[in-house]
């Protein structure tokens, strides 16, 4: 408490204009901070999206290799039961009807998705606020 009142007692030694003064540089301050700690928190996010791309790509190749497989297998089953031009155009369409599904299911989930936020900052920046108010009030007193 005794920091508090030496703290107050100092602040009411300043002129009005000191204060305001430094209440500029300090929100300045304050401002650059909070957006230093944004950028940070966005490249963190950022290595951590990028390293889950990385995963996923090769969870693509994997499946794609998987479902040549898959087709070969297909085809050579139904050419058993008829041409394989007429097997192979049926698993073609196939294919395509499962793709635009996908792709359909995919751009209403893309619309749907919001960017992240960065937490902290959002939160400390609130808070900052608060502190700011709470000066403003202290240098009209």
């Amino acid at each position: 408490m005794s920091t508090m009142n030496g703290e107050s007692n100092e602040l009411r030694s300043h002129s009005t204009g000191d204060l305001v003064k430094q209440l500029s540089e300090q929100t300045t301050t304050l401002v650059r901070k909070e957006i230093e700690l944004a950028k940070a928190e966005l490249t963190e996010k950022g290595k951590v999206a990028g390293q889950g791309a990385g995963m996923f790509g090769g969870a693509a190749v994997a499946g794609l290799l998987a479902l040549g497989v898959l087709t070969t297998m297909i085809l050579a089953l139904l050419d058993k039961a008829m041409d394989l031009w007429v097997a192979a155009l049926i698993v073609t369409f196939i294919y395509g009807a499962i793709a635009a599904v996908m792709a359909m299911t995919g751009k209403e989930r893309i619309k749907q998705a919001t960017p992240p936020a960065p937490e902290q900052t959002v939160e400390t920046v609130k808070e900052d606020v608060q502190w700011a108010k709470s000066q403003a009030k202290s240098a009209r007193r």
